[in-house]
């Protein structure tokens, strides 16, 4: 997409992330800390403290993901990271995000559009650039939870994991399903020898 740029969250674009959250921290004030912190202790965290969790992440240098500009303007976000750093992820009886096994894997697990730009490519070209950014950065696979259209409805409330088919054509292969949540998997590219 012409004039759109994307680049790893850091201290100096704070700022751009949090104006494309706007007062409500993107998804009813949860600042992408869903999956960071357990169930029970995100329930019981107010969402300012959430913001000072992301912040956190963001001033120590975690780079949490990844901010898509629009003729310089911020309108994108997708969170990328090793699965370690989601809580939620990592729990065995999570019934629809657990690991399916013990290999380490990175996950793409979080996109937030800003009004003006949905439908024009942007998730797409982050979701291109988070798989870019995790295999630079050490990843072997990476795994994600995608709405699956044809089992489940998609809507602005539940999108926010990303649309399997736009998984698919990145080279996704689903590699199992939890309930009607498919797992998708992409392992980093043999280079030629």
């Amino acid at each position: 997409m012409k004039g759109l740029v994307v680049h790893p969250v850091t201290p100096d674009r704070w700022d751009h992330l949090e104006g494309l959250f706007g007062p409500s921290g993107a998804y009813g004030n949860c600042w992408c800390t869903w999956w960071v912190l357990p169930a029970k202790v995100w329930d019981g965290t107010a969402p300012e403290a959430r913001r000072a969790i992301l912040r956190r992440l963001v001033d120590e240098g975690a780079e949490p993901g990844l901010l898509a500009y629009l003729d310089g303007e911020p309108v994108g976000w997708c969170a990328v990271g090793p699965r370690e750093r989601y809580a939620r992820m990592m729990s065995p009886r999570s019934r629809t995000f657990r690991p399916l096994d013990d290999d380490p894997s990175w996950v793409i697990n979080c996109f937030f559009i800003a009004r003006s730009a949905r439908g024009r490519g942007v998730a797409r070209a982050l979701l291109a650039a988070a798989v870019d950014y995790a295999f630079a950065h050490g990843a072997e696979r990476i795994d994600a939870y995608p709405i699956d259209p044809a089992a489940q409805a998609p809507t602005s409330a539940n999108l926010f994991v990303g649309y399997l088919p736009a998984f698919l054509a990145a080279g996704f292969a689903e590699v199992a399903r939890m309930g009607n949540r498919p797992v998708v998997r992409l392992a980093r590219p043999v280079a030629p020898q």
